[in-house]
């Protein structure tokens, strides 16, 4: 019983941890791209507004940022519920 409580338990981190990461795209993606783009158009930022940024290259830089944080702590937390490449 004990194993299926660490098992059930790693998966809900690492559920916890693409939701939280998609949460975070989405509200750089279609949050500041989109819906808050109007706010964001008098900040400049290499020479064109910041919401425009965010749509374009923003939500993509965030995205990578994104895919390196959830790689380095889904290998923590595996090594932390003993399922980590050897």
């Amino acid at each position: 019983m004990s194993e299926k409580s660490s098992d059930n338990a790693y998966w809900s981190a690492n559920l916890r941890l693409i939701l939280g990461s998609l949460i975070i795209w989405a509200i750089v993606s279609f949050g500041f791209g989109i819906l808050l783009r109007p706010m964001l158009s008098g900040i400049a930022v290499g020479g064109s507004d910041l919401g425009f940024w965010f749509a374009q290259q923003g939500s993509i830089l965030v995205f990578l940022c994104l895919i390196f944080f959830y790689a380095w702590r889904m290998n923590k937390l595996d090594a932390e519920y003993g399922v980590g490449e050897e």
